[in-house]
């Protein structure tokens, strides 16, 4: 008997053959033309997608090569990759067909915590392969090594966020302009010495700079936040009454040049090693920039540490004469409120607010409301903003709740309001007597609706917020992770000479 092959069977080898090689060719005809910029700017038809990477170092450089959009933004290879486009095809094709350009908000999206989900460091890896090059710089040579030890934390786009797609300015619109511009409205003026319970203007002697201090009245409120409100957290109750003395409150947060005067006055020019960091009396040199390209003068500061926001009350006090400090966290939800006892200084309910309702993410928010008072994640667009460009609480303060959280002088912890709870009225609370972190207060550029609440508290998170900052030591100063966190003053109502520091 004679066993072989029946004569289809080469023909069926060859037909398979030939199918195979045409779904092969055009499977990698269809990746080739799915990876091509042309074909990712079909969807990404904002024009900020194109015109900044067209000027940014990964399309203009010396040495010619253009980097494209799947070389940044999809795995190098494998079903890693396969996998990672298709869902991103699938997500871009749906915001194409849903979603108006128009609406994409640009500059969000640029920040370090999103430009995480979008660039795998294999990606960056893949052309970067000598962290060590010729000819890098003392910084770049910290941060690589920092890199290197810290994989599972710091990610490429941390220190090099902009190598892809160039920074684009904002424009202001006329809605957005700062209201000192648009009205006719002027600071108080003086008051001499202050000790008249009263708004006043407080000048940095031998500066032009200046800031405004709002008389707010003493009194009795409920801290804290009821058990049925909405997006309520458990560290925000139990209810309890305080009773907080009279004090003076900044009317915005401390800006970029009353700071950077504190800088100047006070700041080391180079940064120190450990054995100098217990004498340092001013900040040490940033690593980057701690505006984030946003702009300084008027616009809130940001950046700085807790212990930063301390040190620069008591280089405040110690020009001027009189006692500043951070607010106490019973100060801060006093003055926040301005007498209101709801979710927000004014009229609204955080579930329609918000967008974390399952109805709200599908059909989007209502802002008619909470956009007249606050900066946050709906209409910020992922930055700061000018002073006086929303409206002020009842007790006359600007951003109160949005725009940048706020330090608070007391340590944080969860419990902090158990104490109170047994007790008839609390007289000026100042929290736990130690701890790790401190206690943050309002929302930010970055918050949804939910945290905006006036009882709504945070913390600090020293180590995290440090985590990018490849120094050794790291700096006391300035946080490398943390962009929307900065502070106002507050001032006792009482007379004397401020003291030498503040506890």
């Amino acid at each position: 008997m004679r066993f072989g092959w029946p004569r289809a069977v080469p023909l069926q080898i060859l037909v398979g053959t030939g199918l195979g090689l045409i779904v092969a060719f055009a499977i990698l005809s269809v990746d080739r033309f799915t990876s091509s910029d042309r074909f990712c700017a079909s969807c990404h038809v904002h024009p900020h997608a194109t015109t900044s990477w067209k000027q940014s170092t990964h399309f203009r450089n010396r040495s010619g090569v253009v980097v494209h959009c799947t070389e940044c933004h999809l795995p190098p290879k494998g079903l890693v990759r396969v996998a990672a486009k298709f869902k991103l095809g699938v997500r871009d094709l749906w915001g194409k067909v849903t979603k108006d350009s128009a609406d994409f908000d640009w500059t969000a999206r640029r920040r370090p915590t999103h430009a995480q989900k979008m660039i795998p460091d294999e990606a960056c890896r893949r052309c970067h392969v000598d962290l060590f090059s010729v000819g890098l710089s003392k910084k770049g040579e910290e941060g690589h090594i920092h890199y290197l030890q810290k994989r599972r934390q710091v990610r490429c786009v941390n220190c090099h966020l902009g190598v892809g797609h160039a920074g684009v300015t904002q424009l202001v619109s006329a809605e957005e302009m700062p209201l000192e511009r648009r009205s006719p409205y002027r600071p108080p003026r003086p008051t001499g010495d202050g000790i008249r319970f009263e708004n006043y203007v407080e000048r940095i002697p031998g500066t032009d700079i200046s800031f405004e201090m709002v008389a707010i009245p003493g009194g009795v409120f409920q801290m804290g936040t009821p058990g049925n409100e909405p997006f309520r957290e458990p560290d925000e109750g139990p209810l309890h009454r305080v009773q907080v003395d009279s004090f003076w409150m900044g009317r915005v947060e401390v800006t970029w040049a009353e700071y950077d005067e504190f800088v100047k006055q006070t700041g080391v020019r180079s940064k120190r090693t450990a054995a100098d960091l217990d004498v340092e009396t001013g900040p040490t040199p940033p690593y980057g920039n701690p505006d984030q390209g946003w702009g300084r003068g008027s616009l809130p500061a940001i950046t700085m540490t807790h212990y930063a926001a301390t040190r620069y009350c008591e280089w405040l006090s110690r020009v001027t004469g009189r006692l500043y400090r951070l607010p106490t966290e019973a100060e801060w939800e006093y003055a926040c409120r301005g007498g209101a006892s709801g979710p927000y200084f004014f009229e609204g309910d955080p579930r329609r607010f918000s967008r974390r309702p399952w109805k709200n993410r599908l059909l989007g928010p209502d802002t008619s409301k909470i956009n007249q008072y606050v900066w946050y994640a709906e209409n910020a667009h992922g930055r700061t903003h000018p002073p006086y460009s929303k409206r002020p609480n009842p007790f006359g303060l600007f951003n109160m709740l949005g725009n940048v959280r706020e330090f608070c002088l007391d340590w944080y912890a969860p419990d902090a309001y158990m104490a109170s709870a047994c007790e008839t009225l609390t007289v000026n609370p100042r929290g736990p007597a130690s701890g790790s972190e401190h206690v943050v207060r309002g929302g930010s550029f970055a918050s949804d609706a939910a945290d905006l609440r006036c009882g709504a508290r945070d913390r600090t998170r020293h180590d995290a917020w440090l985590m990018t900052d490849p120094q050794s030591p790291k700096s006391r100063w300035w946080y490398s992770d943390c962009v929307d966190v900065g502070f106002r003053v507050v001032r006792p109502y009482r007379s004397g000479k401020a003291k030498t520091r503040l506890q």
